[in-house]
């Protein structure tokens, strides 16, 4: 793992997350820490989330929710560009060659410094995190960012459409085991909290949301030292070219 660069030689960073919210839950306050910033950010979402909700939703109408919900969370994160990948069925996603061949594609039109992704290793102290979506998103993502992404050999029908080879710098890794690098987010927490209460197909029912996720927040800056009161998230940073 190493240090990440300063936010001030980042132009452009890219969110990736297997289902609606889960940016949210993982670096919603870091997201909108670098749209303030003037980082130029990019959400791209793989499934549309249709298997998420209470047993009573409308599992029909679930796919178009979830997207509508995520859109309107991005909202309040400072984030305009959000994206989602059609034929992926949530449940079912796999670290595939058509995976990984739709993220370079996006790399490569986005060309960010800076990724952003799930961690494709398990983290056994909390489960919930590392849904098996998840891992297959981190990584496709992973495998996507190197070699493909730079490779000019990899998918060369992507240079025939004008994208070009595209090195990115850094990944950086949401519920990762063993995080190094921690944001304050202690300026952007209401955001955070604003962007999760769009999701309401998934946090509708939950009344102590705001709790847990200022529980989390105060644990990280405990662990990362952020000081007396602060709220930080955590994640694992590789550099990749540095």
């Amino acid at each position: 793992m190493s240090r990440p660069r300063d936010d001030s030689t980042i132009e452009r960073a890219l969110v990736i997350g297997a289902h609606p919210d889960d940016a949210d839950f993982g670096c919603s306050g870091t997201m909108a820490t670098w749209s303030d910033a003037g980082i130029e950010v990019t959400l791209l979402v793989v499934t549309r989330g249709e298997q998420g909700g209470l047993p009573d939703a409308d599992s029909a109408g679930m796919a178009a929710l979830r997207e509508s919900e995520q859109r309107a969370a991005a909202a309040h994160l400072g984030v305009s560009d959000v994206r989602f990948l059609d034929g992926y069925r949530d449940g079912w996603l796999e670290p595939t060659f058509e995976l990984q061949h739709d993220i370079v594609r996006v790399i490569r039109d986005v060309r960010p410094q800076r990724i952003l992704c799930q961690s494709p290793e398990r983290w056994y102290e909390r489960p919930h995190a590392s849904h098996p979506d998840h891992l297959a998103a981190g990584e496709a993502t992973l495998r996507a960012c190197y070699p493909a992404a730079e490779n000019p050999f990899a998918w060369p029908e992507l240079i025939d459409e004008g994208l070009h080879p595209w090195k990115v710098g850094e990944i950086w890794l949401m519920a990762h085991p063993h995080p190094t690098h921690a944001v304050d987010i202690t300026a952007t927490f209401e955001r955070k909290v604003a962007a999760l209460l769009e999701h309401s197909s998934q946090t509708g029912h939950r009344a102590d949301l705001e709790q847990v996720l200022r529980r989390w927040g105060r644990d990280v800056a405990g662990r990362f030292g952020l000081g007396e009161g602060r709220l930080g998230e955590q994640f694992g940073v590789i550099s990749l070219n540095p």
